[in-house]
């Protein structure tokens, strides 16, 4: 099952933690994998390479886990939010559709 923890501060979301395999279909067929790791990879660059928020992020192979961090201010604010809110609702969304296979969680 693939994991996926946002961490927020109040009102802002201040990074998440995306792990594990869904088990949906085996590696390099499963739409559910695919459709995690494309929503996240858009959500990292637009906070880093759009915005240029430098949230730190941290990838580690062997255990399926990227994290990414926001530092404790960021000039595009408004607009960083928006992007993880943004994929929050996505990943929210595919745990609906496939609830067996990946769970949402705000810790």
């Amino acid at each position: 099952m693939t994991r996926c923890e946002f961490y927020s501060d109040g009102d802002r979301i201040t990074g998440f933690t995306v792990s594990g395999h869904s088990g949906y279909s085996e590696a390099g067929t499963d739409i559910v994998c695919a459709a995690v790791s494309a929503a996240v990879t858009m959500a990292e660059a637009t906070i880093n390479d759009v915005c240029g928020a430098k949230a730190k992020v941290r990838v580690r192979e062997e255990d399926a886990r990227i994290s990414l961090t926001l530092p404790a201010v960021c000039d595009e604010e408004e607009t960083v939010q928006a992007v993880l809110a943004g994929l929050m609702l996505t990943l929210c969304s595919l745990r609906d559709d496939y609830p067996d296979y990946i769970e949402v969680l705000e810790v």
